[in-house]
């Protein structure tokens, strides 16, 4: 939501004198003006959108502090300016009370709660997918929930088949597809909520996999992919993380939220949804993408799409792993071969690990610059 100033003539007379000109002004950030409740919120809201910093720095640090419950009281008023209660629900989603008050408020706007269920904890999160009509008219609170690791598994479960059941796409989750196939109707139970928590936490004090940019100028052996992949399951392995015990859905939203090390699990599950959710996560980096590339061990259409997305494929690395990757469609490969290096043409060229028609392919292409070079 944009943070507009109020119209200065819809505030009340005390209101408008304190943010008149003079000293009072940095009172009034300070809290330090005798304003009732909702003049004080107001009053705030306009201040920390002051030209003058100290001002606008004093103001929301004064509304971050203000009392819970003299917040939940003022913020619940339904004739409250939406910006106000955004402004607050910024700096305040902590505050169960608080939290309540706004997302609770008819005036609320659809982009707050989206914030708040980004932001909020499982409870509050819960809060606001009571509110079924507001789920459905602005979807993006649905993919902001999601995407938020201490919302339940079995509230996502309810609300992504509630978006399914109506018909309605969840935007801004590239996974959404995978989402919604892997919906079985169900809730899940607690048992899921505790596993999904366990995994969640696990897989956030984990470092990213240790891929550097050097591994994108040199091909890496067999060996050294095998031995990264046994790091991998090393890592696991020692902090015990229940991957495989998990529901489809709730693997898809791991592989979506993880890291390098919870993608690197779900892109290699044998559900194919499972690893396309893991390739479309937007967190998998061009370091991963020129990994998996190479990897003759992952589903087709996991390799078809880092073929597809231009943004990875613009790295050599990747253009030279799909060329000698068999899985890749033979005309996503005709199309990165002319791109290739004379000895990485050569090599295809000699390869019996990938169609016949790339090997022939890349026969053609050496043949016409061997031919071009003696024209010359």
């Amino acid at each position: 939501m944009e943070l507009t100033p109020l119209d200065p003539t819809q505030l009340s007379t005390a209101a408008q004198r304190a943010l008149g000109p003079g000293p009072g002004r940095m009172m009034a950030s300070k809290g330090m003006m005798p304003l009732p409740p909702a003049d004080q919120v107001a009053v705030l809201y306009q201040l920390h959108l002051d030209a003058d910093a100290m001002i606008a720095g004093s103001s929301r640090a004064t509304a971050s502090g203000l009392p819970e419950k003299l917040l939940s009281g003022t913020l619940a008023d339904p004739n409250l300016d939406p910006r106000i209660l955004h402004f607050f629900g910024e700096r305040c989603f902590d505050k169960p009370n608080v939290f309540d008050a706004i997302a609770l408020n008819p005036s609320v706007a659809d982009s707050t709660l989206a914030m708040l269920g980004a932001k909020g904890d499982a409870r509050g999160v819960d809060q606001i997918a009571q509110n079924e009509q507001r789920l459905l008219r602005h979807p993006e609170i649905i993919a902001a929930m999601y995407m938020n690791r201490k919302a339940r598994m079995s509230t996502i479960d309810r609300v992504v088949e509630l978006a399914v059941r109506n018909h309605v796409r969840v935007p801004g989750l590239a996974c959404w597809d995978e989402v919604a196939r892997a919906l079985t109707g169900g809730v899940s139970s607690a048992n899921e909520d505790d596993l999904f928590h366990e995994v969640a936490v696990a897989l956030s004090t984990n470092d990213d996999a240790a891929l550097t940019t050097g591994d994108l100028e040199r091909d890496l052996t067999d060996e050294e992919e095998q031995r990264r992949l046994d790091d991998a399951k090393k890592l696991v392995d020692e902090k015990r993380i229940p991957f495989a015990r998990l529901s489809i859905p709730a693997k898809i939203r791991v592989a979506t939220l993880g890291d390098a090390y919870a993608r690197s699990m779900a892109i290699r599950d044998p559900v194919k949804i499972v690893s396309m959710a893991a390739i479309k996560s937007p967190g998998l980096s061009d370091m991963e993408a020129a990994a998996y590339a190479r990897n003759q061990a992952l589903a087709e259409e996991v390799i078809a799409h880092i073929a597809r997305r231009r943004e990875w494929t613009k790295m050599y690395a990747v253009k030279v792993a799909l060329c000698r990757n068999p899985k890749t469609p033979i005309a996503e490969s005709a199309k990165l071969l002319p791109f290739l290096r004379e000895k990485d043409l050569v090599s295809i060229g000699k390869s019996r690990g990938v169609s016949s028609a790339v090997v022939a392919q890349a026969r053609k292409l050496m043949s016409q610059r061997r031919g071009g070079d003696n024209k010359k």
